[in-house]
């Protein structure tokens, strides 16, 4: 199976200027991701100035999911501000890791960028998008520097599962169907806020985050 085609087939724009997936509904777990978010976020870290930005990043992240889930598409007016968001985040909460959060938005663009250019350059087609390196940016913003490795860890998994569960329930005569990176990314970003990063021996920023 060819996973780096399947995420990245031609496809056709919709209406609104996004591109259109596979019939993907969303529906009651959106009204359930939006109630979980906080109580998980609170029941983790707490009712803190952490917690209370916990929340604002899940739902931000869910809002990117379920867009590139339906349109293959990680729209600027949320990545950005994300950016943003992540590094005055990571400036309120420990003032002295804000270098650590603005290597990590570096570094985490740089590094899916680079990843789709070369793509691109081996297979003469798109690899990864831009929408996908900015929300990368944000996990660096965000986690800083030392969460990236478990963030990619986890959403190249999750996107492994999420090609092979598409290829059962469509049949082998759908496989160069395209399929979003972002819920995956944005799944390993949202745990490993909560819970930290693969431990190499650097501290988190706080409690059971990075």
């Amino acid at each position: 199976m060819d996973i780096g085609r399947r995420y990245n087939q031609p496809i056709h724009k919709n209406s609104s200027g996004g591109q259109k997936s596979s019939n993907w509904r969303a529906g009651p777990a959106i009204v359930f991701g939006v109630i979980l978010v906080p109580a998980w976020s609170v029941g983790v870290a707490g009712l803190s100035w952490a917690g209370l930005l916990g929340t604002a990043l899940g739902w931000a992240l869910l809002r990117l999911a379920v867009i590139d889930a339906r349109h293959l598409i990680l729209p600027d007016k949320i990545t950005l501000p994300l950016i943003a968001g992540g590094l005055i985040a990571g400036y309120a909460l420990h003032p002295a890791m804000l270098p650590d959060h603005l290597i990590g938005a570096i570094a985490g663009y740089l590094a899916l960028w680079g990843v789709g250019a070369a793509f691109q350059a081996l297979r003469g087609h798109a690899g990864l998008g831009l929408g996908d390196a900015k929300l990368f940016a944000a996990a660096g913003a965000w986690l800083t520097w030392v969460g990236l490795p478990t963030v990619l860890a986890i959403a190249s998994f999750g996107g492994l599962a999420l090609a092979l569960a598409s290829r059962v329930i469509s049949g082998p005569g759908d496989k160069n169907k395209p399929l979003p990176f972002g819920p995956p990314l944005a799944l390993g970003i949202w745990l490993v806020w909560l819970y930290g990063p693969i431990q190499w021996g650097v501290p988190g920023i706080w409690g059971g985050a990075p």
